[in-house]
């Protein structure tokens, strides 16, 4: 009984029952004005994650349309059709393969060069807006701690201006720093969710494209092959 009236001296203990709404509300109010850099992570976090998802939902069924018609093609050894098929297409994998098969006079290891570096440059595409993810992770949860730090040091001087220790004087302090890292953490997670979920659909894609670019370079050495003898 002593432990419980001395918790209903803590502001906030005493307040009437509120929606899980208010009171996410109430507790987003009462982290100052760390609220503000920590909404700017919340944002762009959000919006980036739904532009990455747009966008890789997008090239990933071009992948597939692309793929598959290219493949038909290959398999056939219908080079001239396949060159004409990606040039100028919008997926990542038309871009690599018409690399390839725009140097397919000039022999196989031009060829793998081609796919190489034109490789390297759709996958820094396919990457763009990783890196803003990867730092509202690591920059949330930061924000939060130092809304602790701070929050502990308010508490603390309460403590030194009044001269003793009261539950109401490191009341307001303690849950500044609780509430900052709460939602640091809050902000972070989903993004870090996000953020594997985007580099786990890129590899998926990544393996589609070399898979298809080894069969196209397979296809062309096939066909060297038979023109030298």
């Amino acid at each position: 009984m002593r432990l419980y009236g001395a918790l209903l001296q803590i502001p906030g203990l005493d307040a009437p029952q509120l929606t899980w709404q208010e009171s996410l509300q109430g507790n987003w109010a009462d982290t100052g004005w760390m609220r503000w850099p920590l909404a700017f992570c919340a944002v762009l976090g959000l919006a980036v994650c739904v532009w990455k998802f747009m966008d890789l939902t997008a090239k990933a069924r071009l992948t597939r349309m692309t793929l598959k018609d290219v493949d038909a093609l290959l398999g056939e050894k219908r080079i001239r059709e396949a060159l004409e098929l990606t040039r100028g297409s919008q997926a990542p994998v038309g871009r690599i393969l018409y690399a390839g098969l725009e140097r397919q006079e000039e022999g196989t290891e031009r060829v793998m060069k081609a796919i190489e570096n034109q490789g390297l440059i759709e996958m820094s595409k396919l990457e763009k807006g990783l890196i803003v993810l990867a730092t509202v992770t690591n920059l949330a949860p930061l924000l939060g701690f130092l809304g602790t730090v701070l929050g502990m040091i308010d508490a603390f001087q309460a403590i030194e201006a009044a001269g003793e220790v009261e539950a109401t004087l490191v009341a307001g302090g303690i849950k500044i720093a609780l509430l900052t890292t709460a939602f640091g953490l809050l902000i972070a997670i989903p993004v870090s969710v996000g953020h594997n979920y985007f580099v786990s659909r890129i590899d998926a894609m990544v393996i589609d494209m070399e898979e298809s670019a080894q069969k196209m370079v397979d296809t062309l050495h096939a066909i060297e092959a038979d023109k030298a003898r």
